[in-house]
């Protein structure tokens, strides 16, 4: 079966419906823009890049292959980015196989983006040496396991036909593969040439390196490379024409860049460490807009009807470790995730946190642009019924042969304390499990290097992590939990859950789809593998003369239509 999708037309559609986000004024010339989204940056190489002020700057410095937009609808969308087109093809399995024509473009040394600074890119973020925590974005590309397993990164189906024709093989069909993936930081372009000179020669021994000796050079490498930042060489609507270290970033309009902005002719990060700083720079008129409120804004937020938040792509959860063998009844695990009290757990973690209503939060996109979570909550928060959940816990427990909770032993919950919250709800998840099911659990807190190991080798039995999934899809928060992925720290294993996985990678209707991503996340909950705790909510300011703002569902922000406002 073929199928070929020409984006001529849909893009040219799409591009208008962006510029409409601008608002009805016209781009001001030589306007200049100050703003704060974070800290200095830890990383501006794509690959590692994490938080969203570092991820903020790059979508401005660099440009993928696709941008991210809305429709005239309000549907994420794609619109061309250096691909000009993008046409697809479905074989008899369901694999789809994507060509990108790429447009004639320039790097801000002159020379020409090439189909081969994609293939570089992708094999290098693909590449298990690198560790790369955005890895997994790959991973529905055919070949992505054999590439890693055996080190050969041009076993991954990506490849350039010619200079300007990129193809990319799926191993299902993922109808988020363009507007995440194609539009991700850390699938951005980056020069070969320039990149392989930081490269470490692999000779005998020094090819086999540990885990930590490995993500030790790729953070040698990464610094090297780009931490001359006024001379980093970029390909995106903006270059870096000005920086002072922990103070400010200056970016300019590129002026080979193909496409024409309307909104700023330069944009200037200022740096600030915490929220509260931010908040005086904006109040001080230094900046016009800030990534983040501190608390009070949020308090003052939640309380005005009129102004909202927005929900993180993220949930702070307790994972059970599958392994373990008090945990191999499904019953067992689902008791413990019974007696949880969302409510005033969300209330310990702090102002921006809100119970969780199933392990997609809110505002994630369904397969037809509305939201996964509309009247679909899983868990249920009522109070009036936390008592018959109790009494259902109790009762499996004893189903599973545990009269009392004593005989499951001493437990351990492992967690970070961030400062934020954490050690408020550890000690409240503690006294719930005693309280409830006369458990005997001890929480200790733990760094996140010392966390990220015990999930690694399964050396847990309960623990609190922030789940955050790699891209804005419902899917991209169950396909970690699938039996053989690299990412199931709950080492569960169900060849049910297996089946909808499967069913959904590859699934044609979107109807059919969204139907099977519910199934899949109701079954993952009822096996109690992962108990979602809380979500958390977020807000920023521009000032009000200023609109075209665009911010990415994966936390991001984009300035090139901020325009002033014309009423």
């Amino acid at each position: 079966m073929k199928k070929q999708m020409r984006w001529a037309c849909a893009l040219l559609t799409a591009a208008l419906c962006l510029s409409l986000l601008a608002g009805c004024s016209g781009g001001e010339e030589g306007m200049d823009l100050f703003v704060c989204v974070g800290a200095a940056p830890e990383s501006l190489d794509p690959t590692y890049a994490v938080s969203a002020a570092d991820q903020t700057i790059l979508t401005h410095l660099y440009e993928n292959l696709m941008q991210a937009s809305v429709d005239e609808n309000g549907a994420l969308t794609a619109v061309s980015g250096m691909a000009k087109s993008a046409e697809s093809e479905t074989d008899v399995d369901g694999n789809v196989t994507w060509t990108f024509r790429l447009r004639s473009a320039k790097w801000s040394d002159g020379k020409k983006v090439t189909a081969d600074d994609f293939v570089y890119a992708w094999q290098r973020l693909a590449d298990p040496e690198r560790n790369s925590p955005y890895a997994s974005l790959l991973s529905i590309v055919a070949g992505y396991e054999e590439a890693r397993a055996s080190g050969d990164m041009s076993l991954l189906r990506v490849s350039a036909e010619n200079d300007s024709t990129l193809v990319v093989v799926l191993n299902g069909n993922y109808e988020w593969f363009l507007t995440q993936v194609c539009t991700a930081t850390a699938t951005m372009p980056l020069r070969r040439d320039l990149m392989e000179r930081w490269e470490p020669e692999e000779t005998g021994e020094d090819q086999e390196q540990s885990a930590e000796e490995a993500e030790s050079t790729a953070e040698t490498e990464e610094a090297l490379w780009w931490s001359d930042v006024s001379a980093l060489v970029t390909n995106g609507p903006y270059q870096v024409s000005g920086y002072t270290r922990d103070e400010s970033l200056t970016a300019t309009v590129y002026e080979d860049y193909y496409g024409r902005l309307k909104g700023p002719e330069t944009l200037t990060f200022r740096f600030a460490d915490t929220a509260e700083e931010a908040w005086a720079l904006y109040e001080a008129g230094t900046v016009d807009f800030v990534g983040e409120l501190p608390q009070e804004q949020l308090e003052l937020r939640a309380a005005d009807q009129t102004k909202s938040l927005t929900a993180e792509l993220s949930t702070y959860a307790v994972v059970l470790n599958c392994a373990r063998d008090l945990f191999d009844e499904a019953e067992v695990r689902r008791a413990l995730t019974l007696v949880l009290d969302r409510n005033a757990l969300a209330q310990a973690a702090g102002t921006d946190a809100r119970a969780a209503e199933g392990l997609v939060p809110p505002d994630v996109p369904d397969s037809d642009g509305t939201a996964f979570r509309t009247d679909s909550a899983l868990l249920d928060n009522d109070p009036n019924h936390y008592a018959d959940a109790c009494a259902q816990a109790a009762e499996l427990l004893s189903q599973a042969g545990y009269d009392g909770g004593r005989g499951l032993g001493d437990l351990e919950y492992l967690y970070v304390d961030d400062g934020a919250g954490a050690a408020a709800v550890a000690q409240a998840l503690c006294q719930m499990w005693n309280q409830k099911l006369d458990l005997r659990v001890t929480a200790r807190a733990v760094t996140e290097e010392e966390l990220s190991q015990a999930l690694a080798e399964g050396t847990f039995t309960l623990a609190g992590v922030e789940l955050r999934a790699v891209a804005n899809d419902p899917e991209c928060f169950l396909m970690p939990w699938v039996s053989k992925s690299g990412e199931n720290i709950a080492n569960y294993a169900n060849s049910a859950y297996d089946t909808l996985l499967s069913i959904i990678a590859s699934a044609q209707d979107s109807t059919a789809r969204s139907g099977c991503l519910h199934d899949a996340e109701a079954l993952l909950l009822e096996e109690g593998v992962v108990a979602p705790l809380y979500t958390t909510v977020t807000g920023w300011q521009l000032r009000d003369t200023l609109t075209g703002l665009w911010r990415d569902g994966r936390g991001w922000f984009r300035f090139a239509s901020v325009v002033v406002r014309s009423v």
